[in-house]
C-alpha cells in the first residue's frame, strides 16, 4: 500500500515524464510545490492553465506563441530572404538566446528517423519547399549534430535542389552528438558565423 495518496503519486507521475526529471527528481519538486501550495503550487497551476489555452503553434513557422502568426514571422525588421530551418522550437529559442540570427525561422517538428517511424511525410517539409519559393535567397540547415540530424540535412539538400536556393549549414563548431538546446550561446555564435554554403 502506499504511503501517499492517488493525487500525489498522480502529479509524481506527469512530473516524471518531463525531459531531465526521473521519478526521484518528480517527487522532490511535488514536495517543494506541495511545501509551497498557495506562493508556487497554485500560481504555477493557472499559468499551465492560461498556458494550455493561450498557447498556438505558428501557422507560418511552426513557432509557439499567443498569436498566429508569431511575433518573429511579424517582425519587420526580420529578413524575409534568409530562412534557418531547425528540428523542433527548442533549437529556434536556444539561437533566438543566443542573439545571432536576424532572419526567419522554419520548423520540421523533429528530425528522421527510421527506428522511430518518422518520415518526412511527418515532418513539416511540404510547407518548407513552399516558402522557399516565396522570395528565400538563403537556407540555413540548423540541423542537430545527431545522426538523425545530419540524415534530416542531406533529405533537405536533396528536396531543396531544384529550388537553385543557397544552401548553408552550421560549422562543425558544434558538436556531433550535441543539440542546439544544450549549447552555450558563444557555441551557438561561433558556429552560425562560420557557416558554410553546401
Amino acid at each position: 500500500m502506499s504511503s501517499i495518496g492517488p493525487e500525489i503519486e498522480r502529479l509524481i507521475q506527469l512530473l516524471a515524464k518531463l525531459p531531465g526529471l526521473g521519478p526521484r527528481s518528480a517527487r522532490r519538486a511535488v514536495l517543494e510545490l506541495l511545501k509551497k501550495r498557495e506562493a508556487l503550487m497554485e500560481p504555477l497551476a493557472l499559468a499551465l492553465q492560461d498556458a494550455a489555452a493561450a498557447i498556438k503553434t505558428c501557422a507560418i513557422c511552426g513557432n509557439l506563441d499567443t498569436v498566429s502568426p508569431c511575433a518573429l514571422c511579424c517582425d519587420s525588421r526580420r529578413d524575409p530572404h534568409i530562412l534557418c530551418v531547425v528540428e523542433d522550437v527548442a533549437d529556434l529559442w536556444a539561437l533566438e538566446r543566443a542573439n545571432v540570427f536576424r532572419g526567419r525561422y522554419h520548423v520540421l517538428g523533429g528530425a528522421l528517423s527510421a527506428l522511430d517511424g518518422i518520415t518526412p511525410e511527418r515532418l513539416n517539409v511540404a510547407t518548407l519547399l513552399s516558402r522557399v519559393k516565396d522570395g528565400v535567397e538563403e537556407v540555413i540547415l540548423a540541423m542537430n549534430a545527431t545522426v538523425e540530424g545530419q540524415t534530416t540535412a542531406h533529405y533537405l539538400l536533396d528536396a531543396l535542389a531544384a529550388s537553385h536556393v543557397k544552401i548553408t549549414r552550421l560549422a562543425h563548431g558544434v558538436p556531433v552528438g550535441g543539440e542546439l538546446d544544450y549549447l552555450d550561446e558563444g557555441t551557438l555564435s561561433a558556429a552560425f558565423k562560420a557557416r558554410r554554403s553546401l
